[in-house]
């Protein structure tokens, strides 16, 4: 079966990019080796997750929850919006589709118009056939 190949391989770029995207260099500066053997086709998702696995940073590595006065802290975690704003937010950009879609429609409706008139106008300027004999 060729799509089997084609996710092994697949899967096989996926490491070989997360790898290089991650760069993972010890204290060494040497780059820690993760082979980049095709998985087979039985164990392909536990082989990716078992190699992504091996790339994610241990939990002593990790820091721990920093302190409120840290301006790097405060600009990973995600702003707090209420619900309100939430809700004004999305009836706004719904009244902004409704207001795009109407209009589209007016729009396909003028050109429907324009060209049905000019059809019209096209029909009567034609000479009547002739009549055989």
């Amino acid at each position: 079966m060729s799509w089997i190949r084609e996710r092994d391989e697949l899967i096989a770029q996926t490491l070989a990019f997360v790898q290089s995207v991650t760069d993972k260099r010890g204290e060494t500066g040497r780059r820690d080796a993760v082979p980049l053997l095709p998985p087979k086709s039985e164990n392909a998702l536990a082989a990716v997750a078992h190699a992504l696995a091996s790339e994610a940073p241990s939990s002593a590595a990790r820091p721990s929850a920093a302190p409120t006065g840290n301006p790097a802290a405060s600009a990973m975690s995600p702003p707090i919006i209420s619900q309100t704003e939430m809700a004004n937010e999305i009836r706004t950009r719904v009244a902004s589709f409704r207001a795009h879609q109407e209009r589209f429609n007016r729009e396909r409706e003028e050109y429907f118009a324009s060209t049905i008139a000019r059809l019209r106008a096209a029909i009567k300027d034609v000479p009547p056939p002739r009549q055989r004999k």
